[in-house]
């Protein structure tokens, strides 16, 4: 018998890890956004990925399905940003 066109069946699925590591997690609570920011606040990224934890100035606000921030960051760079992301950024003296 010809074993071309032969389907395999899937692996065998444990009940113990039914949830991949590679599978995304939605936040919901990101559609709410975070309310407060204006155009020039100092703000700090706490979401992951390459401005993760930096400080930077809110240069543009876009409402929409999910609320973002546009962020200059003081290393230079700049990111959108989820708002649920941020958050007011510390204050230091002489700001």
């Amino acid at each position: 018998m010809s074993k071309v066109g032969q389907k395999r069946l899937p692996p065998a699925i444990s009940q113990d890890n039914i949830e991949r590591p590679s599978l995304a997690r939605i936040n919901t609570q990101a559609a709410l956004g975070r309310a407060g920011f204006q155009v020039g606040d100092r703000v700090k990224i706490e979401s992951t990925g390459l401005h993760a934890g930096q400080i930077g100035v809110v240069q543009r606000l876009s409402g929409g399905v999910i609320p973002s921030a546009l962020v200059q960051v003081e290393s230079g760079g700049a990111r959108q940003v989820r708002t649920i992301d941020l958050v007011p950024a510390p204050k230091t003296e002489g700001r």
